[in-house]
């Protein structure tokens, strides 16, 4: 018997007994049995017939048809021989029974059919199971729940009824909803639910108005709710509710019907508030507000999921659009499939997490095609990680061509969404592989048509080479690049050089043992000439078309030449053309090794130029670097043949000198060491004044003078701690005078761990304000009045005391500290001699001097720094004396000039300080705008011992009368100096003769004190 002539006998038992229902009133209780029994059979064939993958869903569904007919039963029972109905019973129970077992069966469809969870499909059912709910409260629940004349249990029982028909109404929808196709099975349990519904509902309204009995036109429904189930098991499409298969990648349809349809559910709400409203009075206004309120959510969360899947759609066209620019450039099957795994990765969600395999490719038949067909099948969840994926088959170029299988897995839903931009891509992926195929058949029969005009024209010589080491064959191009056009039948070695014959035996043997690797080799052309060249050899002696050795020949000499040029270049200094950093620390750590294997030692010495700094800045950088020349070449003879000179930077040298000292010499050896000979070498050599040329027909004799450290392996364990010494001896040198070497001692690492200490305590000193301020009187020399003070800079270090600037200044120099530090002397300095005038009327004060750092002087606005310490102290410019470096007007001069002649149009006076030491000629006097000049204290210290130093003051104070400029000496300790000074017409004087420096409380008193003339 077939499912059909089953399904047609259920049908017409079905009618004749709704037949015999309707016509013979008296049978119901017989006929009505007759019909739910039949509906329960029916489910229990179709599940044996066709044996679906899940049963579970179709008994329950038979176990709610076989309670609802039982229900029936009984109260046929009671009412046909009068046994009372009560209200509620038994068949009330069994009747409230029917709904959650319906609503189960429909449960687990919807869990089959739908695979993974649907947003969308959820909300779309919620909608109208709200709408309807809403309706259900309000005429079938609500008025039970108001009723007075039922007790509580008769209240429950009936709510309950309306309450089930929302329920099943709710996941019939959800089944409904699922996207793809509906099964006729599907349709007709639809059918069979929404027959048991319209029936519960009619029969809901007709109790409230107490007008129902059986036999009417309402048990149409019911008698459609037992047949259509039966029906709808029956049918082949059963299976398909709980077959495992994948879902559909159709996305839930918003068609015009099912928009109406959500849209007529939204209207609910407001139709019963206008019912009621019509009706003489809204009495369910918080019920109706609130399913409003949720349908108005859920119509948002809906328009929320669409916006999502067109943000996701515009991801996945800009996805596939990098896709096909990435396979596009895809070259071969590895381009091609890197590419497939990018484009993969740009059209997933981001965060989205997914597994791609791909299958062993197998070789293709050359009749079969692979369609670019993606599906979306059931995986195995332990390999992929996912229980879907969507397949993909695709070709892989070569020769043959090869079939390889590619699974993408991850979320089904996320596979639906992801689906057509994958199959767009494997589409395009299909164009690629015909693109590559092709290109690679063009290539092919291009290679044999131009294989012989290649090898005409190639640069490189191709040798073919017999098991006895004889040339069988050489390319053209032998006769442009050895000079031998014919070298059939030429043993190969006569090509090489003598020197190099063990090299071509072994490239050889290596060649013939499988090696790919060659060897430069030195060959000897047709004219006597020798060319460096790369050989590779490859053994193709099984090639039936070749049969012997083949040696690819190039021309490397000029190569090889531009690789040693640069590798000197890497290594060596481009200026001096001494060794740089990477050699010298190269060589050293090669020395050090060897030193310490054969027990004897190393010197390094550090090499830093005195005053470099004052040739750049004075006679600028091209000066500077003829310099540098020279200084290397004198280093590099004073050296030995075996020592090491290198430059590591600026003006900074360094020696590595071999044998700095017999292993067995005592530990006290200071002169005895070849490391200290050739430092007193290095000194001597450079104190002789450098002659250089500025470029421009001129020339220059500055000083080469530098400081030298020495340090030898005998108190170092590395190289870097030898270093480390030698420039801590460096130190040592600078600190004990210029134009002198030290050798590094134990006590100096502790030196400079105090002096780094020093450094760093300074920054912190800038901000917590430790700096205070001593002055020291300038005075008339004629009348020893005490017309000025000049500001010295103190630090207050917390756990050192008192610190003179001998301690800090060229530290702050260095670091930069120094611009902070001048800053808040010059606003403290002229606040404090704002407060002098002001609290002592008549004080013969008339300036402070400040000295200015070069550095600080060029930082950008450092005049309307000036301009606003003036206006904040409240002092008068005239009050204010800068003191600057003669290098600082002699370098950048236009700037700097400009500056000065603003700062002096606005009052200040500028002085030049330390005058006479610099490089400066006293031609530029008449062209820099300064007022005053303060001779440094070196040219007074010997004025009274020397006539020329008495001499070369006299002209400085004489050539500062007649440029009108006034001039301070500076250092003046005795008297005889001062009476010297004074003869010669020197108007201002400075020094412990007049006054230490004092602290600020203390200069009213110095002032008003006249020191005798």
């Amino acid at each position: 018997m077939t499912t059909r002539f089953a399904r047609a006998c259920c049908t017409a038992w079905m009618i004749l007994l709704a037949g015999v229902f309707y016509a013979w009133p008296a049978t119901h209780m017989y006929s009505w049995a007759a019909i739910g029994l039949s509906g329960v059979a029916g489910i229990l064939l179709g599940v044996r017939v066709h044996r679906p993958a899940q049963r579970l869903p179709w008994y329950l569904i038979a176990t709610a048809l076989l309670f609802f007919v039982s229900g029936d039963t009984i109260y046929f029972v009671q009412t046909t021989y009068d046994l009372g109905a009560p209200f509620p019973g038994p068949p009330d129970i069994l009747y409230v029974l029917v709904y959650p077992l319906l609503a189960g069966g429909l449960l687990l469809f919807v869990r089959a059919r739908s695979g993974d969870r649907n947003r969308a499909a959820l909300l779309d059912a919620l909608v109208p199971t709200v709408g309807l709910g809403l309706l259900s409260w309000v005429y079938l629940i609500a008025p039970y729940t108001r009723a007075t004349d039922l007790s509580l249990a008769e209240k429950a029982v009936s709510v309950a009824y309306p309450l089930g028909d929302v329920l099943a109404l709710a996941i019939l929808l959800r089944l409904l909803a699922a996207p793809g196709p509906k099964p006729v099975a599907v349709r007709l349990l639809s059918l069979s639910i929404v027959g048991v519904l319209v029936s519960d509902v009619v029969y809901g309204l007709a109790r409230l108005n107490s007008d129902w009995n059986a036999g009417g036109p309402i048990d149409l429904g019911w008698v459609v709710f037992y047949g259509t189930a039966g029906l709808a098991a029956l049918h082949p499409s059963m299976i398909m509710l709980t077959r495992a298969s994948a879902p559909t990648d159709a996305p839930p349809t918003t068609g015009a019907r099912r928009l109406a349809l959500l849209t007529l559910a939204a209207l609910i709400a407001p139709g019963v508030l206008l019912a009621q409203h019509l009706g003489g009075g809204v009495v369910d206004a918080p019920v109706i507000a609130a399913g409003s309120t949720a349908l108005v959510l859920l119509v948002m969360a809906r328009v929320g999921g669409l916006l999502s899947e067109q943000r996701r759609a515009h991801h996945s066209e800009r996805a596939l659009r990098r896709a096909t620019a990435a396979l596009a450039a895809a070259a071969g099957p590895d381009d091609l499939l890197t590419a497939i795994g990018t484009a993969v990765a740009a059209i997933m969600p981001p965060g989205e997490p997914y597994t791609m395999l791909t299958g062993e490719p197998v070789p293709l038949e050359d009749a079969a095609t692979v369609e670019p067909e993606v599906t979306l099948e059931p995986v195995d969840r332990a390999t992929a990680g996912f229980p879907y994926a969507l397949h993909a088959a695709m070709v892989v170029p070569g020769t043959p061509p090869r079939r390889s299988e590619i699974q993408l897995a991850a979320r089904a839903g996320t596979l639906r969404a992801v689906r057509p931009a994958v199959q767009a891509l494997f589409a395009q992926v299909d164009l690629v592989v015909e693109r590559i195929a092709l290109a690679a058949e063009i290539s092919r029969r291009d290679g044999e048509a131009y294989f012989r005009t290649l090898i005409q024209s190639a640069s490189d010589v191709i040798l073919i080479i017999d098991d006895d080491d004889v040339i069988r064959y050489a390319s053209p191009s032998a006769g442009a690049v050895l000079g031998h056009p014919d070298l059939a039948g030429v043993p190969l070695a006569r090509l090489v050089a003598d020197t190099h014959h063990d090299e071509l035996a072994a490239l050889l043997i290596r060649a013939r043992a499988g090696d790919r690797d060659g060897s430069d080799l030195t060959v000897v052309c047709g004219d006597r000439r020798l060319l460096q060249v790369e050989c590779l050899a490859r053994d193709l002696r099984d090639d039936p078309t070749v049969r012997g050795l083949v040696l690819t020949v190039r021309d490397v000499t000029e190569r090889r030449r531009l690789e040693n040029d640069l590798a000197h270049q890497a290594f060596h200094d481009g200026l001096t053309g001494l060794a740089n950093r990477a050699l010298f620390r190269d060589r050293l750590e090669q020395a050090f090794a060897g030193a310490a294997s054969t027990g004897t030692h190393l010197g390094v010495l550090f090499v830093d130029l005195d005053d470099f700094k004052e040739v750049n800045d004075t006679l600028g950088h091209a000066v500077g670097d003829q310099l540098l020349v020279a200084v290397g070449q004198r280093i590099a003879a004073a050296i030995g043949p075996r020592d090491t000179a290198a430059r590591m930077g600026g003006d900074e040298f360094a020696v590595l000198v071999a044998d700095a000292a017999d292993a067995g010499a005592a530990e006290d050896v200071a002169d005895a060491g070849a490391a200290e000979d050739v430092a007193a070498r290095i000194v001597a050599a450079l104190g002789s004044p450098v002659e250089v040329s500025d470029g421009l027909g001129g020339s220059h004799v500055v000083s080469g003078a530098a400081s030298v450290g020495v340090a030898t392996s005998r108190d170092a364990s590395s190289p870097t701690e030898l270093l480390r010494h030698s420039d801590l001896a460096l130190y040592l040198a600078k600190g004990a005078g210029k134009g002198s070497w030290q050798r590094y001692r134990n006590d100096l690492q502790t030196a400079m761990v105090e002096r780094l200490a020093l450094r760093t305590a300074l920054q912190e000193a800038v901000e917590d304000r430790q700096f205070v301020l001593q002055y020291q009187p300038i005075v008339e020399m004629r009348t020893g009045t005490v017309v000025g003070a000049e500001a010295l800079v103190r630090w207050q270090h917390p756990e050192r005391g008192l610190l003179g600037p001998y301690h800090f200044i060229e530290m702050a120099e260095e670091n930069g500290a120094i611009v902070g530090i001048g800053a808040w002397v010059l606003r403290e300095a002229l606040r404090q001699f704002a407060q002098w005038r002001e609290e002592s009327r008549g004080l013969s004060l008339r300036y402070v001097s400040v000295n200015v750092s070069a550095r600080q002087f060029r930082q950008p606005g450092f005049v309307g720094q000036v301009r606003e310490a003036l206006t904040t102290a409240g002092a008068q410019p005239e009050w204010l004396l800068l003191e600057i470096t003669e290098s600082l007007v002699l370098r950048d001069a236009e700037q700097v000039w400009a500056d000065l002649e603003e700062l002096r149009a606005l009052g200040v006076r500028i002085a030049i300080d330390d005058f006479g030491t610099g490089y400066s000629s006293l031609s530029y006097l008449r062209q820099i705008p300064v007022d005053v000049l303060k001779i440094d204290k070196s040219f007074i210290d010997d004025i009274l011992a020397g006539s020329r130093q008495r001499a070369l003051v006299d002209a400085i104070v004489t050539l500062a009368r007649h440029l009108d400029l006034a001039v301070v000496a500076e250092g003046i300790e005795d008297e005889g100096q001062r009476a010297v000074l004074a003869a010669m017409g020197c108007p201002y004087g400075q020094g412990y003769l007049f006054s230490r420096p004092v602290w600020p409380a203390e200069i009213p008193a110095t002032a008003a004190a006249v020191v005798p003339a």
